[in-house]
């Protein structure tokens, strides 16, 4: 049996008139993280409250530790520290099935 996916986000909040900056500084630990083994999705959004989200998900909890204590989010996090006006908020979701098995689910059945 294999292990299940997992769903993450980071909520970034840049300084003010700084998001186009961390933006910019974001892209070097993002190309880094897209080559961690078990990486199946780590994309960042423009939020309407003005933060920047990252939507990420890893093919299993031990990738993500590995990704969590690794050298791309060591770069990545040095490469803001500056742009961010408070820390980064990280959430790990675990799913809730409801209604259609492929579209109730982030990581739906077909996985």
């Amino acid at each position: 049996m294999s292990a299940a996916p997992v769903v993450v986000t980071a909520v970034f909040h840049p300084r003010e008139g700084a998001t186009q900056q961390l933006v910019e500084a974001m892209a070097a630990g993002i190309a880094l993280t897209h080559a961690e083994s078990g990486c199946l999705l780590y994309a960042i959004h423009d939020a309407a409250d003005g933060t920047i989200t990252m939507l990420e998900k890893w093919a299993s909890a031990a990738d993500l530790e590995a990704h969590a204590t690794g050298a791309a989010i060591a770069r990545l996090n040095a490469d803001i520290a500056e742009h961010l006006a408070a820390p980064v908020v990280v959430t790990v979701m675990t799913p809730i099935p409801a209604g259609d098995a492929e579209r109730g689910l982030l990581h739906g059945a077909g996985e």
